[in-house]
């Protein structure tokens, strides 16, 4: 069977919990027309290039396929139906990756913890205590 990654984006103003149950409408709609899913990742609320119907952020989520083009074109009309999916893009691939996507690994990366404290910053090199500076009046 053909095998295609689907990203779909809901509205900014339902909770993680809605775009959860949306995922499994959806994914049962792929499920009973024939398909798989191979891997599902809620990528989370991020920024908007541009506004869609007045939305600046959307709950992002990928689907990967393993299924007939019935099943992705039924999957399609649903979303086209649903008020809550703002925009959905759908390819077909080769193959499919099983690690995790590059938005995950990416945002796992950048999780630095408290950004308060820089640490020790050691010697300052050539600045010394600025005791040289002439007074300003």
């Amino acid at each position: 069977m053909p095998l295609y990654e689907h990203v779909f984006i809901a509205r900014q103003d339902i909770s993680p919990a809605q775009v959860e149950g949306l995922t499994e409408t959806l994914a049962k709609i792929v499920t009973d027309n024939g398909g798989k899913i191979e891997k599902s990742e809620y990528w989370g609320l991020r920024n908007l290039q541009y506004k869609i119907n007045k939305n600046r952020k959307g709950h992002y989520s990928l689907f990967n396929i393993d299924g007939p083009p019935a099943a992705v074109e039924e999957l399609e009309r649903q979303e086209r139906i649903n008020e809550d999916v703002l925009r959905a893009m759908t390819l077909r691939v080769d193959e499919l990756n099983a690690e995790p996507s590059p938005v995950l690994s990416r945002r796992d990366r950048n999780d630095r913890g408290d950004r308060g404290d820089r640490g020790d910053r050691g010697d300052r090199g050539d600045r010394g205590d600025r005791g040289d500076r002439r007074r300003r009046d």
